[in-house]
């Protein structure tokens, strides 16, 4: 099978996230830009779980350029990495209400470790139904990038329970590292 079913409605449950992400940000009461202070929190966690979910997409896309035929393993990763990032807007909503508070930070760290190991699963049922020798094979070899934020997020999840806000600052610094594409794929391809 090709991989065109499996990108399709992989992009369309990670609009939905997206979508479902917004729809919880509220509307300020009042008209001046003060109405928006007790709001801030909440935009700002969306928008860095935002920048998660393009930073999971964008390494999807590339992911999947280099993934010649998708089975069922492949298949069933893939329906596991997304409902760990379809676990993005309840826990993002509850951090941007209980920012201050361990659990909550806590939780938003254990969804994005889910969907770091998620997605290294994906790369592993890749390599072994392609071979070492294919271009995922020869592009996923070192996972240092993965590796590290997944040691990062455990990090960040103990922390929570001492100091949620460094936690927070944790995870934002794993997804600052990501914002520079992984570009492995992309030279193995060239």
């Amino acid at each position: 099978m090709t991989t065109n079913r499996l990108e399709a409605f992989s992009d369309g449950v990670l609009a939905i996230i997206i979508t479902i992400m917004v729809l919880d940000l509220k509307v300020p009461i009042g008209d001046d830009l003060m109405s928006l202070k007790p709001y801030l929190p909440k935009f700002i966690y969306y928008l860095f779980s935002f920048i998660y979910v393009g930073i999971y997409w964008n390494n999807h896309h590339h992911l999947f350029q280099a993934i010649k035929r998708v089975n069922g393993a492949i298949l069933w990763g893939n329906l596991h990495l997304l409902f760990w990032l379809s676990l993005l807007p309840v826990s993002t909503a509850w951090m941007g209400e209980n920012f201050h508070s361990a659990w909550p930070v806590a939780f938003y760290g254990f969804i994005l470790l889910m969907s770091s190991i998620a997605f290294m699963i994906i790369e592993k049922v890749a390599v072994k139904t392609e071979g070492k020798e294919s271009i995922i094979g020869k592009s996923v070899s070192k996972n240092i990038k993965e590796l590290s934020s997944s040691i990062g997020y455990i990090l960040g999840i103990i922390v929570s329970f001492f100091k949620p806000e460094i936690g927070i600052v944790i995870y934002y610094l794993i997804a600052l590292i990501w914002l520079i594409p992984d570009r492995r794929i992309e030279k193995v391809i060239e």
